[in-house]
């Protein structure tokens, strides 16, 4: 078993910009992802596991709602804080720092924004704590880019409500105790529902045969005439409007995880040119390498810049989704460029178990997909720019 001798690269001095706590923070879940999860993802991501085992380690150093209230069990940290978590938990695995984003902004994050004190009370610190674990019901066969097409559907039955639908893609699903689950009313409303698993008639069949997020629990929700209780819907907000709030927070937590993943396999390709001799001399020495690692180091910390000063607006209440799309976009295309690279630098070497890289690159192909594609945060960006919607 390899040490873990990852160094992160900080080229800006961005260290300087962070408080005492930031890097607390950031250094305790960089311990954890050394002791814990490198020794161990590779032979999970091979075998296509999730290593359930690192739950408890991940509520122990805040990733699970790290900006949720104490009140409610969460750590109270700000912003920057969550990116800082998302950032290492990446460095050791895109599907890790899945797990964290789902747990955080896409199922305590709508209870906490949209549900009631008695919901918030109920399920947040058991969530806090990985007692329970949740998954974020949005995304459809037939409905990805366009959420509002949704065929999920409740209807009053006087008692409860009678769910019935189904979603595709969704994080933590074979694993969850709760759901939060987007459906429309007889009306045509979007509203949140918490289903929780044992309601008769609901599902979570896994996805398997994934060549991309392989440490990472993937399914789908079935609901066949699911009895919800009435307290169980989020009342706090409900149309299109609700699951995209949701969204902006954990695409925020992508545009900070993207940049470990990126510094990983950066670091990764400095070590070998280093340690790589060929015509007498470390590959390092030779221009094209130097090139491809300058290259990288530079948008790495043009992506630390931009994620830095994004969470500098959320702190403040003031980053719009489009300056939230922006980043999403840009640092995970920046990351997956940079593990083609890093790839490259090590030769046959790079597509092994060996090394994090190849790993990486995989889980990145979802990453810039999810959570909205690589695209779809451009059209994001267009619209604000412009006034017009290019979406139809």
């Amino acid at each position: 078993m390899k040490p873990d001798l990852f160094e992160a690269p900080d080229y800006y001095n961005l260290d300087d910009l962070l408080s005492d706590e930031h890097k607390l923070v950031r250094d305790a879940a960089r311990t954890w992802v050394k002791k814990e999860v490198s020794p161990i993802i590779e032979n999970f991501a091979q075998k296509a596991e999730f290593p359930k085992q690192l739950l408890k380690g991940l509520a122990e150093i805040g990733a699970f709602g790290p900006y949720i209230p104490e009140e409610y069990g969460g750590a109270g940290l700000d912003q920057i804080s969550y990116g800082l978590i998302m950032q290492e938990i990446e460095r050791g695995d895109s599907g890790v720092r899945s797990t964290a984003s789902v747990q955080s902004s896409l199922v305590m994050y709508p209870i906490w924004k949209y549900g009631t004190e008695e919901q918030c009370k109920k399920y947040l610190p058991k969530l806090a704590t990985g007692e329970f674990m949740g998954c974020f019901g949005l995304t459809e066969p037939n409905h990805g880019s366009n959420p509002g097409g949704m065929e999920t559907k409740f209807k009053d039955a006087g008692d409860y409500y009678v769910l019935n639908g189904a979603k595709l893609w969704i994080s933590n699903a074979p694993f969850a105790d709760i759901a939060v689950v987007w459906a429309k009313n007889e009306e045509g409303r979007i509203h949140g529902l918490i289903v929780e698993r044992g309601m008769e008639g609901f599902s979570t069949p896994e996805t398997h045969n994934k060549w991309s997020l392989r440490a990472s629990a993937t399914g789908e929700l079935i609901f066949d005439n699911v009895k919800v209780p009435k307290e169980n819907l989020l009342p706090g907000k409900n149309g299109l409007g609700a699951p995209l709030g949701c969204l902006d927070s954990a695409r925020y937590g992508i545009a900070w995880g993207a940049i470990g993943a990126a510094m990983d396999c950066y670091d990764t390709a400095l070590r070998y040119a280093k340690e790589r001799i060929q015509f007498d001399k470390p590959i390092a020495a030779t221009q094209l390498q130097q090139k491809k690692l300058a290259e990288m180091v530079t948008e790495i910390t043009k992506a630390q810049l931009l994620a830095f000063r994004l969470g500098q607006l959320k702190n403040e209440g003031r980053a719009t989704t489009a300056q939230i799309s922006m980043a999403k976009r840009n640092n995970v295309a920046m990351a997956l460029n940079i593990a083609r690279e890093a790839r490259q630098v090590l030769g046959a070497m790079g597509i092994t178990g060996e090394y994090s890289i190849m790993r990486h690159m995989m889980n990145l192909e979802s990453v810039i997909t999810y959570e909205g594609t690589h695209d779809i945060h451009l059209l994001i960006t267009g619209a604000d720019i412009t006034g017009e919607q290019a979406f139809k």
